[in-house]
């Protein structure tokens, strides 16, 4: 059928009137930045004592919601948001957290969440660089973008992947969360991803950057923002992005279209602010459902240089988001505050697919066709009070919180199919399928899902605030339903759920010293139940919410410029399935993670900059429906990794820094019966970056090799990840007006 391959929207005119609007967006914020700088007052700005005070004021804020301040060689920050407890140091957090600065995103020229939280980090692993999903595992346990929370409100980040230029931060809590942000809509269990907006700065900023990446990928991204008012009160920023161009994967193209908008005003005893986003991702060729194993497969195939694809050159994915959060708080008095938030996020995809199977160890393979679209609404709100007293010699920082999570989504799938038969050596994906059947027919399967909660935590403070211990409730009611669609329109339930649980939560730190801090905490996260299925003796049971439960003890060095984190840690999982003998429907399974993490950041000495560690992992499979399994390692993840991001400054010539990064990840087995396993890899990248004036602007020039010898690896924990990247090379230019 004529075009029946082609993405939709993706022909030339649209994509020329996409591309105009963009580009108009861009110049408008250039524009609007020019009109502003003249309103600008260089009042004073100069005084160090006046300069001291704004500094203070800036960390002050900080607890009153705004971000921590970068922490020594601008990578990560000194403390982050978790979740009910507010902004906190990262000495002074009873958990394992790390937040990625502007700075960082734009000198590692990350543009996706799994580059800016997978590349130096031991205890993610992210297991496909492009997908048209975007999924990474934290101390084991899967995730993916439907759990990331923006502006503070979960499932309003973007659909399925997200960009990361709208980003003053990226912050990773590791380890489950229910208790701090309220059980996740996708049920993730080991660890959380929060986005944290831009904000305009007390000083202007205009920065225009310019990217290339291999084989042809290029962009462009204006980042504009300005305060205005007599005590530059209000602030708006602006972010404009455009990309598109062939990726170094062969028949693999990339576009990505952002627009977003955040506006704030932070008053003497109030701060509001507003952001909206819409974007828009368009792929072709791209990795998802990958390749399986069939069953007479004893030996996985040896890994092609990623430059080759598992994906056919016919599919696509068209991902789009429009999202705005609102969000105020109040100082009620000078010790409680009052906050409401509330977002809207609507958007889908549309998707051809394919889905690959291994049949032998020859490398035969068989490729399908999957058709796919989705559209929906998601609603986020919270309410909140946090305040403090003291009761003797004790003093308490206290916060209640509820929150609300409605989702609805529309699904149109249909299989179309095998269109190839082929080898996995030098595959033919056959012709794009016939998809004139597709359009005729009506959607196939709405899910709509409701997640409410009420919170209390209190953290009590003793011995000059030195022993700091939290407890906390959170009440958790999970609602959702499951109706599937026939052809002739026929609806029927096939799955309905609504019930609740609350989890405890306890965790303290002790601070030994101003630099010496340990930690230790108890944790829950909980995972939607499912229905038990019709041959099961409890047909149609609705399991409670699954209880993951998390005991972790920790340790953290601060020396000033440089920071040393150590974690342990055990996450137990439950899993269901129906018992063989009693043919009952019930939570038996169970993975127990046990691991170490050990994690570097900050200017080990003057120019040189660390940032990575190490982590082991013993991932095991505790209890199972196959018994011979008891016992043996978690399919997909890797017992050893070890990451190491460098940087040093070249003191003979000003401006110029080294970059460098090595990747190891260990073995992973493919399989719960561990007859199946993908063998270990490293990957080493290196760089440069220049800063320099021209004409009293100034300018940044990066350049990164990824994957230097072109490493070819399996990348996921199965080969449904895909072929790693390959060697890929970066470019960027940044300029400040």
């Amino acid at each position: 059928m004529k075009n029946s391959n082609m993405i939709p929207g993706e022909t030339g005119r649209v994509r020329t009137v996409a591309r105009r609007l963009w580009v108009t967006t861009m110049l408008a914020g250039l524009a609007f930045s020019t009109a502003a700088a003249a309103q600008e007052a260089p009042s004073g700005a100069a005084e160090p004592a006046e300069g001291a005070a704004i500094r203070l004021n800036t960390i002050v804020l900080r607890a009153k919601g705004g971000t921590a301040p970068a922490y020594s060689g601008g990578q990560v920050a000194a403390g982050s948001g978790v979740g009910i407890l507010g902004n906190k140091d990262f000495m002074e957090t009873p958990y394992s957290t790390i937040a990625y600065t502007d700075e960082h995103l734009r000198n590692r020229e990350a543009q996706d969440i799994g580059s800016a939280i997978g590349g130096t980090d031991p205890a993610i692993y992210v297991p496909n660089k492009r997908n048209i999903y975007e999924t990474y595992t934290i101390r084991g346990f899967s995730s993916s973008a439907d759990d990331v929370t923006f502006a503070g409100l979960v499932g309003m980040a973007p659909n399925m992947r997200g960009t990361t230029e709208f980003a003053e931060r990226v912050e990773v809590l590791k380890g489950p969360s229910t208790f701090l942000y309220g059980m996740p809509p996708g049920g993730s269990v080991g660890g959380a991803v929060a986005l944290v907006p831009k904000r305009a700065d007390d000083d202007p900023l205009t920065r225009v950057t310019t990217s290339y990446s291999s084989d042809s990928l290029w962009g462009l991204h204006a980042d504009v923002g300005r305060r205005f008012g007599a005590n530059k009160e209000w602030g708006l920023r602006v972010n404009a992005v455009t990309r598109d161009g062939d990726t170094a994967v062969e028949n693999q193209k990339h576009g990505v279209d952002m627009g977003s908008v955040a506006l704030d005003w932070r008053g003497e005893r109030a701060r509001a602010s507003l952001d909206y986003y819409k974007l828009r991702e368009d792929m072709k060729g791209v990795n998802y459902f990958g390749l399986s194993a069939g069953s007479d497969v004893t030996t996985l195939p040896k890994a092609r240089s990623g430059e080759h694809s598992l994906a056919a050159p016919w599919s696509f994915n068209t991902n789009e988001t429009e999202t705005f959060v609102l969000r105020g708080e109040v100082d009620l008095t000078d010790d409680i505050t009052a906050w409401a938030a509330y977002g809207r996020r609507t958007g889908g995809y549309d998707a051809l697919m394919t889905s690959s199977t291994l049949l032998n160890n020859a490398g035969d393979m068989t490729v399908s066709a999957i058709r796919s679209r989705r559209d929906g609404t998601q609603e986020s709100a919270e309410l909140g009070l946090r305040g403090s007293f003291i009761t003797g010699a004790v003093g308490h920082d206290w916060t209640i919180t509820a929150t609300r999570f409605d989702s609805g989504n529309t699904y149109k799938d249909a299989r179309l199919g095998i269109t190839s038969t082929t080898n996995i050596a030098n595959p033919d994906w056959g012709h794009a399928p016939d998809l004139s059947g597709y359009d005729a027919s009506g959607p196939t399967q709405i899910i709509n899902q409701k997640l409410t909660s009420i919170g209390v935590a209190d953290t009590m403070k003793l011995f000059d605030d030195r022993l700091q211990l939290t407890l906390g409730l959170r009440h958790q009611t999970v609602e959702s339903s499951n109706v599937m669609i026939s052809p002739t329109g026929v609806r029927t339930t096939s799955a309905s759920y609504d019930s609740s649980r609350t989890s405890p939560a306890l965790a303290f730190v002790y601070k030994a010293t101003d630099q010496l801090s340990f930690y230790g905490n108890y944790i829950e996260g909980l995972s939607p139940g499912q229905d038990a299925p019709a041959n099961a003796v409890n047909a149609g049971e609705t399991l409670p919410p699954y209880r993951t439960r998390q005991v972790e003890l920790g340790g953290k060095w601060d020396q000033g410029a440089f920071a040393t984190t150590l974690a342990l840690f055990q996450i137990t999982k439950p899993s269901a399935y129906l018992d063989p003998v009693t043919m009952v429907y019930g939570v038996y399974g169970e993975q127990r993670n046990r691991g170490i993490e050990l994690n570097v950041f900050g200017e080990v000495a003057p120019g040189l900059r660390l940032l990575g560690g190490a982590s082991y992992t013993d991932a095991k499979i505790t209890k199972a429906s196959v018994s011979e399994n008891e016992g043996r390692k978690a399919a997909g993840t890797p017992a050893f990794m070890a990451k190491l991001g460098v940087e040093y400054d070249v003191a003979p010539v000003p401006g110029l820094t080294l970059t460098g990064a090595l990747n190891h990840t260990g073995k992973r087995y493919a399989s719960n019966d561990n007859t199946l396993s993908l063998p270990a890899y490293t990957v080493l990248d290196i760089g440069a970056r220049y800063e320099a004036e021209i004409g009293g602007n100034p300018l940044t020039v990066r350049a990164t090799i990824q994957n230097v010898t072109d490493k070819a690896y399996w990348a996921g924990g199965n080969l449904a990840g895909g072929y790693g990247a390959p060697r890929t090379f970066l470019l960027s230019a940044s300029m400040d007006f």
